[in-house]
């Protein structure tokens, strides 16, 4: 999705419609547990000035992410409502504006760079698949379980006698005579 400041400038009585599909492989590798992206579908319009673009969008895709239960693939879908601005003003003329606006280095205006960002970060810390509580039953010295299973051990056994203090339990077992 990149477009020439001059060929914006055909734009701007009407402003651009946009509506595509894009496919972003880039965010896998900069986020390693995104495991897959569906294509990215990008809807709205953008209007222009005579020395920006503002543009208001619906940005949609499904990620593939790791469940933080059983590591199977979730679906995880993400819709984005976002208004982005770009600006082409000379370096000297910008002042003091701060925020939320994207500069366009050269004559051409990138908006990729700016949707990885925004699916990056609409990604969760975890997600759980559904239906996996009570499914983990555990692995090679490990196990799971949930509070009211470690309450209900705790009520059911005894403690146990470490085998290295059996003989001073002995040695208390034994009378004075």
């Amino acid at each position: 999705m990149k477009w020439s400041i001059h060929q914006l400038s055909k734009f701007r009585k009407d402003g651009m419609p946009i509506d595509t599909y894009v496919q972003l492989d880039d965010v896998k590798t900069r986020n390693t547990d995104i495991r897959n992206v569906s294509p990215v579908h990008v809807k709205g319009l953008c209007t222009l000035g005579a020395s920006q673009m503002t543009c208001q969008l619906t940005v949609s895709t499904t990620l593939t992410l790791p469940c933080a239960r059983t590591w199977e693939d979730v679906e995880f879908p993400v819709n984005i409502d976002t208004v982005e601005i770009f600006s082409w003003v000379d370096e000297e003329n910008r002042g003091d504006i701060e925020g939320d606006i994207h500069y366009v280095i050269g004559d051409v205006v990138d908006m990729k760079p700016v949707l990885e960002e925004l699916i990056l970060l609409e990604v969760p810390m975890q997600v759980f698949k559904e239906d996996t509580e009570g499914q983990v039953q555990g692995g090679k010295g490990w196990a799971y379980s949930t509070d009211e299973d470690v309450e209900k051990a705790k009520e059911v056994d005894e403690p146990k006698l470490d085998p290295r203090l059996a003989a001073l339990a002995k040695y208390f077992d034994q009378t004075d005579e």
